[in-house]
């Protein structure tokens, strides 16, 4: 797929480049392919509810029971059925794509337009990277939340503790679910830049990325690595159910968010090592 990137003026400010860069991140007909992909998942869950019968309590993905009662539990329903691989799929490919992307089709040198440009240019990538996890966890959210209100009742919620509330603060708190999500790929995000930096195959980036996804989540789940869980950057992926306790457990949030940022700044910084040397005019 040809670059959308067209060469920026000489002494083209950091917030001019960022604009430019999610303006074309957000133009591109693949972005929107995955998460037109993404939104597929709660309407196939809905759906499948819908033309059958109720899912019997305790088979299925957490929460998949109470879909028929209430509609809005779709988008919960679906986040634990992308978290596993199909959001670190879209974000492998677009994480991978930042530099490896520029590299293949020659227009990174184009970008490198002043003595610190590998600097900013790397943090306008990641926060294109960013800004697509923002976009793609509240699209299964707002997709599911839709949908399911469409297909199902919807009413007051009963959360993990036994406590109902009301829709308005269910909505709230599904927001919050999706900020969760969202500092949950950041650090994936971050080794995809890293990989991307290495390499001027797209392809090869994106591969290495969603590998290490799954491999750190096979990890995750052999006892016999115990010690190794808690340093894993997918550890805390499914602790977004706290959200849905009264009162509201935040201490899988900090936990997920200082491990996420542990990993941006370990491979932010393998990536610009890398990247500072990388020859761009090969």
């Amino acid at each position: 797929m040809p670059s959308d990137v067209s060469a920026a003026p000489r002494g083209e400010s950091g917030g001019a480049l960022l604009r430019s860069e999610l303006w074309v991140l957000f133009r591109r007909r693949r972005t929107w392919a995955l998460l037109l992909a993404l939104a597929a998942i709660p309407i196939l869950i809905a759906a499948a509810i819908r033309l059958s019968s109720s899912p019997r309590p305790g088979r299925g993905p957490a929460f998949l029971d109470q879909v028929s009662q209430n509609g809005l539990f779709v988008g919960v329903t679906a986040l634990i059925v992308a978290i596993p691989l199909f959001l670190p799929l879209t974000i492998g490919v677009v994480a991978g794509d930042t530099i490896a992307g520029e590299a293949s089709h020659c227009t990174l040198r184009y970008l490198l337009i002043a003595p610190s440009g590998r600097v900013r240019l790397l943090v306008v990538k990641y926060i294109g990277a960013a800004a697509f996890c923002v976009a793609a966890a509240l699209t299964v959210v707002v997709a599911g939340t839709v949908v399911g209100a469409l297909l199902f009742p919807v009413g007051p919620v009963t959360l993990l503790s036994g406590t109902t509330i009301g829709v308005g603060e269910a909505l709230v708190r599904f927001l919050a679910i999706a900020g969760y999500v969202t500092v949950s790929l950041l650090g994936l995000s971050a080794i995809g830049l890293f990989f991307s930096t290495v390499t001027d195959v797209p392809v090869g980036a994106m591969a290495a990325t969603i590998t290490l996804a799954v491999a750190a989540q096979i990890v995750g789940a052999l006892p016999q690595l115990e010690w190794l869980h808690p340093w894993l950057f997918s550890h805390y992926w499914l602790g977004f159910v706290d959200l849905l306790r009264d009162p509201i457990s935040w201490a899988s949030f900090g936990d997920n968010a200082l491990l996420q940022a542990g990993y941006i700044a370990v491979f932010g910084a393998f990536a610009y090592a890398r990247f500072l040397t990388k020859d761009i005019l090969s």
